[in-house]
C-alpha cells in the first residue's frame, strides 16, 4: 500500500494549521526535526510536535536529525505520534532505542544517509517497524533524488520477505510523480514529499497524482 507523508518543511509555518488541514487527504505528516549539529540546519523541537499532534488527526512521523538521540528520541513518544525515526549514523545502540520506542507504543524506525551501508540494519531488521532510506542528504529540502539508493531498497525488502515481517520502507528527498515510481519498483511504500505537495495550488490534488504514480493508469494528472 502506497502511503503519502507530506513533509511540513514547506509548509507556510506562519499558516501552519491551515497547511496541515490542506493535505488531510495524506496518510500522515511528517516532522523533520533538526539541531544544527547532527544536520546544518535548525527547525523545531518537541514544543512544535506537541502543539501538531493537538491540532491534527494524521498519524504523526517524527524525523530525528540530532545527535544522541538515545537521550532525546524517548521524549518524541508522545500520544498523536505514530512513529519515531532516528538515525543510524547518531545512536549509540539503535536496538535498545528501537524497543524502548515500541515500548512506550511508538513505531522505532531507523534512518539511513546515503553513505551508509544498510549491513548492521539488515542484522537487525526485526527490531524495527520501518527503515528510512534518505534519497537526498539529510538537512534541507529541494535536493535532487539519488536513484543510486534503490539498491539499499531491494536488499531491505529482500531481507524483510525472507524474513516474513512487515517492514515499512520510507524513502525522503526529491520523491515526485516522477521519482515516486522508481523507489517503488524497489520496494518503498512510504513517500515523504514536500514541495511536491506543497509547492502547487492544491495539495490534496498532488497528494492523488503521487498515489497514481505508484501505479499510474489512463486519465492520470500529467506528470
Amino acid at each position: 500500500m502506497v502511503r503519502i507523508h507530506p513533509s511540513i518543511l514547506s509548509a507556510d509555518f506562519v499558516n501552519l494549521e491551515r497547511d496541515l488541514e490542506r493535505i488531510a487527504s495524506a496518510d500522515g505528516v511528517h516532522l523533520d526535526v533538526m539541531d544544527a549539529h547532527f544536520v546544518p540546519n535548525l527547525t523545531f523541537g518537541l514544543p512544535m510536535v506537541q502543539r501538531i499532534a493537538e491540532v491534527t488527526s494524521l498519524p504523526i512521523d517524527v524525523h530525528l536529525m540530532i545527535d544522541d538521540p538515545d537521550t532525546w528520541a524517548l521524549q518524541y513518544a508522545i500520544d498523536g505520534v505514530d512513529s519515531v525515526t532516528f538515525h543510524a549514523e547518531a545512536t549509540r545502540d539503535a536496538v535498545a532505542l528501537a524497543r524502548e520506542l515500541r515500548a512506550r507504543g511508538a513505531r522505532a524506525a531507523i534512518a539511513l544517509k546515503p553513505g551508509t551501508a544498510v549491513d548492521d540494519v539488515l542484522e537487525h531488521l526485526r527490531e524495527f517497524d520501518m527503515v528510512l532510506v534518505m534519497t537526498v542528504e539529510p538537512g534541507f529540502g529541494g535536493q535532487s533524488f539519488m536513484s543510486e539508493m534503490m539498491p539499499k531498497l531491494q536488499e531491505l525488502r529482500g531481507r524483510a520477505d525472507e524474513l516474513g515481517i512487515e517492514l515499512a520502507l520510507q524513502v525522503d528527498g526529491g520523491i515526485t510523480a516522477d521519482t515516486l515510481p522508481i523507489a517503488a519498483a524497489a520496494g518503498a511504500d512510504v513517500f515523504v514529499a514536500g514541495s511536491a505537495v506543497y509547492g502547487h495550488a492544491d495539495p490534496a490534488e498532488r497528494i492523488h497524482a503521487l498515489r497514481l504514480a505508484a501505479a499510474p493508469q489512463p486519465g492520470s494528472l500529467d506528470r
